[in-house]
C-alpha cells in the first residue's frame, strides 16, 4: 500500500512539475489535484490505496499534519525580509486576535445550529477550523499570477497569519478540549502559557543560534556550498523534535525560529533559495492531500445527514471569516478588493486536520466531530482551489478599474 502511495505521490509530482505553468492558469490547486487522486485510487475508487479512514487513522493523520506544517511554517517565516515582517506586525496581530477569535466563535455558532450538536462538539470543530491554513493559502500568496496581481502587503499579511496563527490556535484548542472534557479552565490555561511562552522562547533562540552559526560559518568559509533549504529544513525538524520533547507548541515554535533565522542570517540575500524553498513546500502537500483523499469517511460523512452537512460547509464558508475580516477592514487599512480578497481566501486545511486529530487522540476520536472536520477541510480544499484562477482574475479586473479611475481623475 505505501509503494502504491508513493508512486501515484511521484508520478503526480511528476506531473506537476512538467505542467506547472499550466495548472497555474487553470482552476485546479496543486492540493484538491493530490485530493482527487487519493480518491479515486483510495476505496470508492480503484481500491488501490488501503488506508483506515480518518476517523480510524486519526494518529497516523496527525504526524503527517504536524510535520508538514512544520515545513510550511519555516517557508512562510523565511519568504519575506524581517523589516517586512516587522512593518506588518500591527495588522497581523489584529488578524491573529480578534479575527481569529471571531472565527472560532462564529464556526462553533454554525456548528452548533447546523449540526446540532453540543457546545462541547461545537468547541471542538470551531478551535480546530479557524486557522488560516499557509499549505492552501502558498497558491494564492505564491508564484508568478500571485505576485503580479495581488498588492505585496496583503500577500505578506496573509502569509505571516497563516504562518502564525496555526501555532497560536492551541490556546483556543485547549479551551475547547476543557469545556467537552475533564481538563479543568485552570489547566488549560497554564498548558497554554507554558506552550507558547515555551515555543516562543525555544523557537527565537534556536532560530538565533542557527542564524549566527551559518553566517559564522560563511565568514570562515567552513560551509560547503549548497542549498540553504537543507540547513532550514532541518533547523525545522530541529525545533519540532525538541519541541516535542519539552512539551511546547511544536508548530509554533518553529515559525518564531524561522522569523529569528531571518532575522540574524544572510536569508535575505538569497532570494533564487527562497524560489527553491516554496517548490519544496509545493510538492510536500502531495503526499498527506493524496492519503486525505483515500481515508475520507464516508460512512461518517452519510451519519451527518446531506441537509445538515451541506448547511454546516456554506455556513463556515461564507460566515467564518469574510464578515469579520470586512468588519475590520479600517482597522487592518485594507482596500475594498484587498479585504474582500483577504476575507475569502483564508482556507482550511492541513491545521485543522492538525488540530482535529490532536483534539481525537486527548479526549478519544468522536465520529463526528472529525467526520465534519474532515468534510469542511475537504470542502474548503474544492472551494478555495477553483476559485484561486478566477479570484486573482477578479482582484486584477478591480485593480485595473480603480487605477483607471485614478487616472482619468488625475
Amino acid at each position: 500500500m505505501l509503494d502504491v502511495l508513493l508512486a501515484l505521490t511521484g508520478a503526480l509530482a511528476l506531473v506537476v512539475a512538467a505542467l506547472s505553468r499550466r495548472i497555474e492558469q487553470t482552476p485546479v490547486s496543486t492540493p484538491l489535484l493530490a485530493l482527487l487522486a487519493g480518491v479515486a485510487f483510495g476505496p470508492v475508487g480503484l481500491g488501490a490505496i488501503d488506508l483506515p479512514t480518518a476517523v480510524e487513522g486519526h494518529s497516523g493523520l496527525h504526524e503527517a499534519s504536524r510535520v508538514l506544517l512544520s515545513v510550511s511554517v519555516m517557508a512562510v517565516a523565511l519568504r519575506y525580509r524581517f523589516d517586512v515582517v516587522r512593518r506588518c506586525a500591527r495588522p497581523v496581530v489584529l488578524l491573529l486576535t480578534v479575527v481569529m477569535a471571531g472565527m472560532a466563535l462564529v464556526t462553533t455558532a454554525v456548528s452548533a445550529l447546523t449540526l446540532g450538536v453540543g457546545l462541547g462538539a461545537a468547541a471542538l470543530l470551531g478551535a480546530a477550523l479557524c486557522p488560516t491554513d499557509p499549505v492552501l493559502a502558498s497558491s494564492v500568496v505564491t508564484g508568478d499570477p500571485a505576485e503580479k496581481t495581488v498588492a505585496a502587503r496583503t500577500r505578506q499579511l496573509l502569509s505571516l497569519e497563516s504562518g502564525a496563527n496555526d501555532g497560536l490556535a492551541l490556546p483556543l484548542v485547549l479551551v475547547a478540549v476543557a469545556i467537552a472534557g475533564p481538563l479543568s479552565g485552570g489547566d488549560a490555561l497554564l498548558e497554554s502559557l507554558w506552550q507558547v511562552a515555551g515555543a516562543v522562547l525555544f523557537g527565537a533562540g534556536a532560530g538565533l543560534l542557527g542564524g549566527r552559526a551559518l553566517r559564522t560559518a560563511e565568514q570562515h568559509r567552513t560551509l560547503e556550498s549548497g542549498p540553504l533549504l537543507l540547513y532550514t529544513l532541518l533547523l525545522a525538524l530541529m525545533v519540532l523534535g525538541t519541541s516535542g520533547l519539552l512539551h511546547v507548541d511544536g508548530v509554533l515554535a518553529v515559525f518564531v525560529a524561522g522569523l529569528a533565522f531571518n532575522a540574524t542570517s544572510s536569508i535575505g540575500e538569497r532570494t533564487d533559495e527562497n524560489k527553491i524553498d516554496e517548490a519544496v513546500n509545493r510538492f510536500a502537500v502531495l503526499p498527506l492531500f493524496t492519503a486525505l483523499g483515500a481515508m475520507i469517511p464516508w460512512e461518517e460523512w452519510g451519519e451527518l445527514g446531506w441537509g445538515p452537512g451541506l448547511a454546516l460547509v456554506l455556513g463556515v464558508l461564507a460566515l467564518r471569516r469574510l464578515p469579520v475580516v470586512l468588519a475590520l477592514k479600517r482597522p487592518l487599512s485594507l482596500r475594498w478588493r484587498d479585504a474582500l480578497f483577504l476575507g475569502w481566501f483564508g482556507p482550511i486545511g492541513v491545521s485543522a486536520l492538525f488540530y482535529l486529530t490532536m483534539e481525537a487522540h486527548r479526549l478519544g476520536p468522536d465520529p463526528r466531530v472529525l467526520a465534519a472536520g474532515t468534510l469542511v477541510v475537504v470542502a474548503s480544499t474544492v472551494a478555495h482551489g477553483v476559485t484561486t484562477t478566477p479570484g486573482l482574475a477578479a482582484y486584477r479586473k478591480a485593480r485595473g478599474q480603480a487605477s483607471g479611475a485614478r487616472g482619468e481623475t488625475g
